[in-house]
């Protein structure tokens, strides 16, 4: 465990070292909020926005009063670390789901040593882990135990579910850094959800075998997700075309999803130095909050 921590804390430092370069000293902001929380109430005054008008309490006749905001600077950051079956592709120690983990733990630091409050949920089909935000060092070793310490119950994958289970649990608006291959359906509705309530950032891994399937004529493919094998043909060009394509429409339409509902969204792929990618996603956020 101490080498891992050596590991993660080294990466850490470098991604803070050249984020802190490029940024001008605002590497913090990936954890820091960009919304708004309800602050107070006060009488309306002339230009006031009319949507800020809280119609309930003018109703009751004392005058017309407006919402106030402030910025919401203490968010708590989750990690939704997606789990399952399908994550268990590529070469040993280079999986995505090693790589997911290494994110989710370098990202743990990171946030810990910017003083924010940091969760966990694992989730396959069902709930994995759960570990609730709370600061500091310790805190931070909890977090990471729980992401590379624990056994699966379930190989099986549920999006839907996990960012259900999310909108249940996450009351109030949050970061949530969703760390997933995003290979499932019928999640969008319950991913956009989430959007709307909270500041969400999906990180995809992805395999180069997903969408290149070499041609060996007639092979085995085993579904850890199911437990069962599929005799396949990979001779015939249509299927390897047909597979590619899959992949690339699925992932185009998650960019699509994303940037409507201004979810930050950055792909990784597993056999990837994960520092450069993540300085790209330091970078985008800083420039959005800019501007914001």
């Amino acid at each position: 465990m101490d080498q891992l921590f050596g590991k993660l804390r080294k990466y850490e430092i470098m991604i803070r070292k050249v984020a802190n370069n490029h940024l001008q000293g605002e590497y913090q902001s990936l954890f820091k909020g960009s919304g708004l929380e309800f602050d107070d109430l006060r009488p309306y005054q002339y230009g006031d926005d009319v949507r800020t008008i809280e119609w309930k309490v003018s109703a009751k006749g004392h005058g017309t009063f407006v919402k106030t905001f402030k910025e919401e600077k203490e968010q708590s950051v989750y990690f939704l670390l997606d789990i399952s079956g399908s994550q268990d592709i590529g070469q040993q120690g280079q999986k995505k789901i090693d790589q997911g983990k290494l994110i989710a733990g370098v990202l743990t630091l990171a946030a810990v040593y910017e003083g924010s409050q940091v969760g966990l949920i694992s989730y396959s089909d069902q709930q994995e882990k759960l570990i609730l935000p709370a600061k500091g060092n310790k805190q931070g070793v909890k977090i990471i135990r729980g992401i590379f310490d624990h056994q699966n119950k379930s190989l099986k994958t549920d999006l839907n579910g996990l960012f259900s289970f999310a909108l249940n649990l996450i009351k109030k608006r949050s970061i949530l850094i969703i760390i997933s291959d995003f290979i499932d359906s019928d999640y969008e509705r319950s991913f956009r959800a989430l959007a709307e309530r909270h500041d969400v950032v999906a990180i995809q891994l992805t395999d180069p075998r997903e969408s290149a399937l070499p041609s060996l004529g007639i092979i085995p493919i085993y579904d850890k997700e199911r437990g069962k094998t599929t005799w396949i043909n990979t001779a015939f060009g249509s299927f390897s075309k047909k597979i590619s394509e899959t992949f690339t429409s699925e992932r185009e339409n998650l960019q699509e999803i994303c940037k409507k509902n201004q979810i930050n969204y950055l792909a990784i792929d597993s056999r990837q130095d994960i520092v450069a990618p993540l300085i790209d996603l330091f970078k985008y956020r800083n420039k959005r909050m800019k501007r914001g």
